[in-house]
């Protein structure tokens, strides 16, 4: 996105590589340094402690926390037993349509206390789209001498972020079951936006280990909604999900979470493929 709304008057550099699972990263002190020197870093405070550590400590008033933008969601993003619960906000309305200024800005500012939201808002489009306009206000900020670029850029990308919304709406719409079961709690944003429960086998932590409890309390629901597919992810081991999916006779699929760049294509290809591994298993018509 920072390569899309900075353009040509940006030099990005990406301080996690493709396929590395973002939730493990450590920074190397030349990365560190990078963070220091920067105009911006942006990034979304709860994803890499990491990076949340080295913009407190080096940059904190040149830091974009996307999170601060929108409306989060708990961390958990569901209940128990999968449902939706009610959206915590800290900065814009639901769904990420107006942006409330009295909200937390990334100036160093807000989300001092350990993080309770679910960080996984680029899930859903519509609030991504108000990142991409927020982001190119601060670049705007930032580079006075390029700030109509900044603002233009952004528009466009936030009209492509709307058409991708609109897609997912209404492929979603129409659809058997609502029920999808996921290797850890990362598409709690995606669910609020479309009307699905999100069954977590994990927490928002991909490597946290679930209980046995919690297995039989996921292949429970699996069972009562009739889940037909049980979704892994690229960056995280299958084995469990692949268990699970044999015992309540499930077949399994990846669903993106889109923690790194994707293998081929961009973040809109990604969701796009998404949108046509969720038809496929809540059977939309």
């Amino acid at each position: 996105m920072t390569e899309r709304v900075g353009g040509g008057d940006v030099t990005v550099a990406t301080l996690t590589k493709p396929g590395v699972e973002p939730h493990d990263l450590e920074l190397s002190p030349r990365q560190v340094a990078e963070v220091e020197s920067a105009a911006l870093t942006v990034y979304i405070k709860g994803v890499q402690p990491a990076v949340d550590q080295a913009v407190q400590q080096n940059a904190a008033d040149r830091g974009f926390d996307a999170a601060s933008v929108v409306q989060t969601i708990p961390a958990t993003g569901v209940d128990e037993h999968g449902h939706g619960e009610e959206e915590h906000g800290h900065g814009e309305e639901a769904g990420g349509e107006h942006a409330d200024e009295a909200g937390h800005e990334a100036e160093g500012e807000g989300h001092e206390e350990a993080v309770s939201y679910d960080p996984h808002i680029w899930l859903d489009p519509s609030r991504l789209a108000t990142v991409a306009t927020k982001l190119g206000e601060r670049l705007a900020a930032a580079d006075p001498a390029h700030a109509q670029g900044y603002r233009q850029r952004a528009a466009a990308t936030a009209t492509e972020l709307g058409t991708l919304d609109a897609e997912l709406k209404k492929g979603l719409s129409s659809c058997s079951g609502h029920a999808i079961v996921t290797s850890h709690t990362a598409f709690g944003y995606l669910a609020n936006r479309y009307g699905l429960e999100q069954v977590g086998i994990s927490g928002i932590d991909p490597d946290s280990e679930p209980s046995p409890a919690r297995l039989a309390e996921v292949a429970k629901v699996a069972k009562q909604e009739k889940v037909t597919t049980i979704f892994t992810e690229a960056l995280v081991s299958p084995k469990v999900a692949e268990v699970l999916a044999q015992e309540v006779g499930a077949k399994t699929a990846v669903l993106d979470p889109i923690e790194s760049k994707p293998a081929s294509g961009d973040y809109l290809s990604a969701m796009r493929q998404n949108l046509t591994e969720l038809r496929t298993a809540l059977g939309c018509s």
